[in-house]
């Protein structure tokens, strides 16, 4: 090596250690303290786990490999611990550690029109969500001093619902059945009524059949409702856990838009699978069980869910439509009782409607909404403020009439007079009617300009007055929408209009 070189090399290796012993003075170790610790036991969706005696309620745990589980049942000398991933990613003696935060999701614009899981994860093939904010999924309910009267309406497109159960903006709206009734059918046709009415979406399904879940989503993305919807979706084989803790994330994800003065619809579907999970859950980690197994805080449950719904005084609202699954119509069951105390009316899908080819199937009697007809339109309450009444005495004599009782000519024309009004409240799937269109079609019905049409002749004159309805002026449909009600010269112009159609 020549001189020069040599010297060079000295002087290199006399200054890297001069730096490396300074840097060595001036580092201070710092301890980090952690807990540490592993888990014990294994059952379905549950973990026990020791050495976290600090750990709060609720809190996320890390486990090896990246996998999660929430604290959830808080003991001296262990832990039960909600796995958020599939059991076989677990085992026994695997190291879990803290990690100070408690189970939150990702929320903001980026979610709109992807498919994700109770964690926020994308499952739709479409690549990750940049989102920067996370709430947690557990929230306070707003306070009775910052909510506001439902005084505003929620159009479902739907005409019995929007003419006899309506529902408005903050409103807790149950839909209860029996299994394949068309309860979920309902809420998908209300979720595509909200295009271009500036109402966000977000539909949680809880335990349903990967096949089920891929028909919403194909039904949503053809009517263009997918863009301004957040699917949450947690599969009937998934952990116990993840089902349980979807809809208070997909509820974390509307609040944060009703928090920006944005109207929000959400929909449970469905909310048994979500006492099924919970019950699980409990009887898996030794909770005394109570009425059908379910423990006794059961409705705290629901309860704290359904509360965050409401219209707050800083201009946003969420708007919920739980589902829940009936056995035999037994709406007197502990879940369905539960639900109905909570909330501000229900739905009522009859599977004898439904087997009779009525669709909706909606037992009118049975059907209530609580605070929905103060937002209803004026001209609703002008055009069908009798019309239940009228249905459910319609039905009592219909039963009588089967007895094959001699009918008088007033009764026989009663009877035809409310199959008309039956037959009028019909309506195909994804096929949702605006405001104008159902108060023209209800009033055409109501004043018996359909009575002298046949049945087999009746779909042909339902599609001839939605034709009618679609080419009338703006100042008749305008006043309408706006929730003016109608006057006598209004009226005429739609019963004329609706006598020339025929």
């Amino acid at each position: 090596m020549p001189g020069n070189e040599k010297k060079l090399f000295k002087e290199l290796l006399t200054s890297a250690v001069t730096t490396l012993s300074e840097a060595s003075q001036r580092f201070e170790p710092r301890c980090v303290q952690k807990e540490i610790g592993c888990i014990t036991s294994l059952s379905s969706g549950i973990a026990k786990v020791s050495g976290l005696p600090h750990v709060g309620c609720e809190e996320l745990i890390r486990f090896e490999g990246g996998h999660y589980g929430c604290a959830f049942d808080l003991k001296a000398d262990e832990i039960g611990v909600i796995l958020l991933d599939d059991i076989t990613s677990f085992r026994a003696g695997m190291e879990g550690e803290r990690t100070g935060r408690v189970m939150d999701v990702p929320v903001g614009e980026e979610l709109l029109g992807r498919v994700v899981n109770a964690l926020g994860k994308p499952i739709d093939g479409k690549g990750s969500i940049q989102s920067v904010a996370r709430w947690p999924i557990e929230q306070e309910a707003p306070p009775i001093i910052s909510r506001l009267p439902v005084t505003v309406p929620l159009q479902t497109g739907i005409k019995v619902i929007d003419a006899l159960v309506p529902i408005g903006l903050g409103q807790r709206e149950l839909i209860l059945g029996d299994r394949q009734t068309g309860k979920t059918a309902i809420a998908i046709d209300t979720i595509v009524n909200q295009r271009d009415k500036d109402v966000l979406c977000v539909y949680c399904s809880i335990g349903q059949r990967s096949s089920s879940l891929a028909k919403v989503i194909a039904d949503l993305t053809s009517h263009g409702a997918l863009e301004y919807t957040i699917v949450v979706a947690v599969e009937g084989n998934e952990a116990p856990g993840l089902r349980y803790m979807a809809p208070y994330a997909a509820t974390s994800m509307a609040e944060y838009f009703m928090g920006q003065g944005k109207n929000v619809l959400i929909v449970y579907d469905d909310l048994t699978q979500h006492a099924k999970a919970y019950r699980e859950l409990s009887l898996l980690l030794r909770r005394p069980p109570g009425r059908e197994a379910y423990p006794g805080d059961i409705f705290y449950l629901h309860a704290r869910l359904l509360e965050r719904a409401t219209h707050v005084s800083s201009g946003g609202s969420l708007t919920a439509l739980p589902i829940i699954e009936t056995e035999s119509r037994d709406i007197s069951a502990y879940i369905p009782t539960n639900l109905i105390s909570i909330t501000d009316g229900q739905i009522l899908v009859s599977s004898d409607l439904f087997e009779k080819g009525v669709l909706p199937a909606i037992e009118v009697g049975l059907s209530v909404s609580r605070v929905g007809g103060k937002a209803q339109c004026a001209a609703y309450r002008e055009v069908a403020g009798n019309l239940k009444l009228y249905l459910s005495q319609f039905q009592e004599l219909e039963e009588f009439s089967r007895f094959g009782t001699q009918l008088n000519e007033s009764t026989r024309r009663a009877l035809e007079h409310g199959r008309r009004i039956r037959w009028s409240l019909l309506q195909n799937r994804l096929h949702p009617l605006d405001v104008c269109t159902q108060i023209f079609i209800l009033l055409a019905c109501t004043e018996g300009l359909l009575d002298d049409v046949s049945e087999e002749k009746f779909p042909e004159a339902h599609a001839k007055l939605e034709a009618a309805a679609a080419l009338l002026p703006p100042s008749v449909r305008d006043p309408i929408v706006e929730g003016k009600p109608l006057d006598e010269g209004m009226r005429q112009m739609l019963l004329a209009a609706a006598r020339e159609a025929i």
